[in-house]
C-alpha cells in the first residue's frame, strides 16, 4: 500500500472540473471519475482519467445507496485517499462517502453550511454576520410572527438547490400560504426570506489551512434570479480593488469562511448591498468553483485557474506548504 499511487475520486453528476482532473493527473495522481450514466458521451478529459464509472441517474439525480454500495465495492481494490465533489449538487454525496469510508475531508455537518441555505443563514446569524430576515417553513406560529414583523415582498427558497434554482418571489401573506399548501410534505425543505433589492456581488476564494490565500470580488451585471427566471444575459465584472465596497466584501467574506469552517479548498460566496439601507448582507456560500464561466473570467483577469489551484490544495491537504502562483491584478 505504501507504493500505491495517490488516488483521487472525483464526483461529478454534471459535466464539470476538467482542469481539476488534468491538474491531478499532472501531479502524478491516479484519477477516478464517478459521473452520471447520462454523461457517458460528455467531453471528459479521458486522457487524464485512469477509470470512469457511471451511476444510473434520472435527470442527473442519483440514489445515494447506489453511490455508497458502488464506491465501497470500488474501495476493495482502490486505496481512495481523497474524494472531491466537482459540482454543488455533489457536496453531500462526497461528504457522506468520506464519513462512510473515513476518508479525510469535509464531513456531513460542515457540508451543510455550504449546501443548506437555512443552515448557512443560522450559522451566519449565530456568528453575527448580517443576513436578511428569514424563517424556516416549519412552525406556522413562527411564520405568522415573521409575516407580522417583516413587510412583503418575500422570497421563498429551497434549502438544498444551487444558485437561483427554485426561487419564488412572494408578494403577500395570502400568496405565501397558498404556496406552502401546494408544497405539502416538502414544506420543511424551504425557507422564507425578506426580499432585499440591490446590487449582488460574489467573492471567489482559495483557502488553505483555514487561511484565505486568494480572494477576488465581482459585481453581477444583473441579479442571478432575474437572469435565471426572466431569460436575461448573465454578466459579472471585477470590482475596483481597494474601493470601499470591495474592502467591506473582503472583510465579510473572511468572516463567512471562518464561520462556516472551510479548512482547505475553494469557495464562491454571494452578498447583496441593500438599495434602501446601503448595508451589505450575506446571501449564500459554497465549497466549489463558481459556475457560469466565472472561473475563466478570474483567470483572464489574474492568471489564476481556480480549478487547478483547488486540485493542488486537495492533494496537499495540510501536508506541506501551499504557494499561490504570482498573479496579475487586471480586470
Amino acid at each position: 500500500m505504501v507504493n500505491d499511487p495517490f488516488t483521487i475520486l472525483c464526483i461529478a453528476s454534471y459535466e464539470k472540473g476538467a482542469d481539476f482532473m488534468r491538474q491531478c493527473y499532472e501531479e502524478g495522481c491516479r484519477v477516478i471519475l464517478l459521473t452520471s450514466e447520462s454523461l457517458k458521451n460528455a467531453d471528459w478529459p479521458r486522457d487524464c482519467l485512469d477509470e470512469i464509472y457511471y451511476i444510473p441517474d434520472v435527470d442527473k439525480e442519483w440514489k445515494m445507496t447506489d453511490v455508497i454500495y458502488s464506491v465501497s465495492y470500488l474501495a476493495r481494490s482502490e486505496n481512495i485517499q481523497r474524494i472531491v465533489a466537482l459540482d454543488d449538487f455533489d457536496v453531500e454525496k462526497a461528504a457522506s462517502l468520506r464519513e462512510h469510508l473515513r476518508v479525510p475531508g469535509m464531513g456531513e455537518t460542515t457540508a451543510r453550511y455550504f449546501r443548506d441555505k437555512l443552515a448557512m443563514r443560522m450559522r451566519a446569524r449565530e456568528m453575527e454576520i448580517n443576513v436578511p430576515e428569514f424563517v424556516h417553513i416549519l412552525n406556522y406560529d413562527k411564520i405568522r410572527e415573521f409575516l407580522n414583523k417583516v413587510k412583503p415582498p418575500y422570497i421563498l427558497k429551497p434549502r438544498m438547490q444551487a444558485g437561483a434554482i427554485g426561487l419564488k418571489k412572494i408578494n403577500n401573506a395570502e400568496e405565501l400560504w397558498r404556496t406552502i399548501d401546494k408544497l405539502g410534505d416538502k414544506q420543511s425543505f424551504y425557507l422564507l426570506e425578506q426580499f432585499v433589492t440591490g446590487e449582488i456581488f460574489h467573492v471567489d476564494s482559495i483557502i488553505y489551512k483555514s487561511e484565505i490565500k486568494f480572494a477576488l470580488a465581482h459585481e453581477y451585471g444583473l441579479p442571478p434570479m432575474e437572469v435565471a427566471h426572466d431569460g436575461r444575459v448573465f454578466s459579472s465584472r471585477t470590482m475596483e480593488r481597494g474601493s470601499e465596497d470591495e474592502k467591506i466584501l473582503q472583510a465579510m467574506n473572511k468572516e463567512v469562511i471562518k464561520a462556516m469552517g472551510l479548512v482547505h479548498g475553494v469557495s464562491h460566496t454571494e452578498f447583496i448591498k441593500g438599495k434602501n439601507s446601503g448595508e451589505f448582507y450575506f446571501l449564500e456560500t459554497s465549497a466549489r468553483v463558481g459556475g457560469a464561466n466565472i472561473a475563466p473570467m478570474i483567470e483572464a483577469a489574474t492568471g489564476i485557474n481556480l480549478w487547478r489551484e483547488w486540485a493542488k490544495i486537495e492533494i496537499l491537504r495540510g501536508n506541506g506548504p501551499y504557494k499561490l502562483p504570482k498573479f496579475r491584478e487586471e480586470y
